[in-house]
């Protein structure tokens, strides 16, 4: 099977019902079915907490009773990862988790009239400051998220709604400088100073942060970038939306302090998205889709391969890579 062959077929997949459709006699046989579904063993890589399974339940419940979407909420950069060739317009990654979150979710929206409504929150407010990415480039990469999820569109059901929303447009620029600077002082007092970093925080903060010229002359630039960090994740009006009553979180990966969905972004990949490059491995004579790290790339021989699909517009959607 060509590449091409092998990534319509994917699409076109997400278009038919992969079953004959379940008929429930009541809202509990309803509940259970979507209940099953998320907690799917085929899209879970973690187990799930009990008190989160708990609260699943009980948004599913209330979902239900008020006719209101299932809905979901997962929180990422807002970004292309500035290392990566790609940026600062999403690739076949984004594609590839849109697809894996679709077909996780599809047989909900296909028995739940309501549908499904999956929510991108963005932190693309903070990244210019966090990480020295202009706002050109978080725009850049917004309007091309926007462009993947409206092509989508075309193979998904309509009731299964894909949608971005940054942090910013919960503020006036104003608002969120003043709720950040409180925040900031707020974590200096709880730290007594600034955080302390294990090496693993430190290998991520330097991986994400476009080092300005002589940023890295101030030995503690990594603890105030955390301390950033911290603080931005303190603020206001963002745990408040993620965090909602009426929405369970999605990760890609294991999340330290919150509980969450941890579903990856393939059935092969934990790495997200927004800092991975989207890959098929080749497997005999068909392929198998991939969100490989910065450090998976290092370790992989890549190949380029050519191509065009109709619809999906973007230099990074003209060739796609490949390795064995």
């Amino acid at each position: 099977m060509k590449i091409k062959e092998y990534i319509e077929y994917k699409l076109n997949e997400l278009k038919s019902n992969t079953k004959e459709l379940e008929v429930f006699s009541s809202d509990e046989e309803l509940s259970n079915f979507i209940y099953k579904t998320i907690m799917s063993k085929k899209f879970r890589k973690f187990s799930v907490a009990p008190e989160y399974t708990d609260y699943i339940k009980e948004s599913i419940d209330n979902s239900i009773k008020d006719k209101l979407p299932i809905r979901f909420s997962l929180q990422f950069g807002g970004y292309k990862l500035w290392r990566l060739e790609e940026t600062p317009e999403v690739d076949w990654a984004e594609l590839f988790a849109l697809m894996y979150y679709s077909k996780w979710l599809k047989p909900i929206a296909e028995v739940y009239k309501p549908g499904v409504i999956f929510d991108f929150s963005s932190d693309e407010v903070i990244v210019e400051r966090l990480n020295n990415i202009p706002k050109s480039d978080t725009q850049s990469y917004a309007d091309s998220f926007g462009n993947v999820i409206k092509f989508l569109e075309d193979y998904i059901p309509e009731n299964l709604k894909f949608t971005l929303t940054p942090t910013g447009s919960f503020y006036t620029p104003e608002e969120f400088e003043k709720d950040l600077e409180d925040k900031t002082e707020k974590k200096k007092e709880e730290f007594g100073g600034l955080p302390k970093l294990d090496d693993q925080r430190k290998a991520m903060t330097e991986l994400n942060v476009r080092l300005k010229p002589g940023q890295d002359d101030d030995p503690l630039w990594r603890e105030k970038s955390e301390l950033l960090h911290q603080a931005y994740y303190a603020v206001d009006k963002l745990k408040p939306y993620t965090g909602a009553k009426d929405k369970m979180r999605v990760s890609s990966y294991k999340l330290k302090g919150f509980n969450s969905l941890v579903v990856g972004t393939t059935k092969t990949s934990i790495a997200k998205f927004w800092v991975g490059v989207g890959a098929l491995k080749s497997i005999g004579d068909t392929y198998k889709e991939y969100v490989l790290s910065p450090s998976q790339i290092e370790k992989t021989q890549l190949t380029k391969e050519t191509i065009s699909i109709e619809g999906l517009e973007g230099e990074n959607f003209k060739g796609v890579k490949v390795f064995e």
